[in-house]
């Protein structure tokens, strides 16, 4: 494993102009469990955003798996054998498999089986990955805060 992907942020110059503010690659990675590993790219700590006139870095904040009002870019690759991890989100997710293949549980006793190319909105329900493959699986998500969830009780 070894997520290397490279970033592109665009923002305004002092003139307003558009421009390239960061062109980096393999910034802010993380692993919170064997066979797993992420690497953020952005964050928002408010929706609507509010776009940042001096073009700081908002891949740099700490944030888990949801920033209450806000929304986090990142890509996740989980190894064949990830480590299970049951959780759930407080936010609505959008993901798209990028390559290789996962089986996503939700619960106990219901699976789904992704390949690249596939595209999943969870929608904060409990859920874990599961690559029962060789290859590792790279999935890009875009998660998005969210209230509520009738289901939850």
């Amino acid at each position: 494993m070894g997520l290397n992907i490279r970033r592109v942020v665009t923002g305004h110059d002092s003139a307003g102009k558009p421009v390239v503010v960061l062109d980096d690659r393999g910034e802010y990675t993380a692993s919170w469990r064997p066979h797993m590993e992420q690497q953020q790219f952005w964050t928002t700590a408010d929706l609507p955003v509010e776009i940042d006139s001096a073009n700081s870095d908002k891949g740099a904040r700490r944030a888990g798996t949801t920033i209450a009002g806000g929304s986090i870019f990142k890509v996740v690759e989980f190894g064949p054998g990830v480590t299970p991890r049951i959780h759930r989100t407080d936010s609505i997710d959008y993901a798209v498999v990028l390559s290789g293949e996962i089986d996503m549980a939700l619960g106990e006793d219901r699976e789904v089986h992704l390949v690249a190319g596939d595209t999943l909105i969870q929608r904060a329900t409990i859920h874990n990955w599961i690559n029962r493959g060789t290859e590792p699986c790279r999935i890009a998500f875009v998660l998005i805060s969210a209230n509520g969830n009738s289901a939850i009780g």
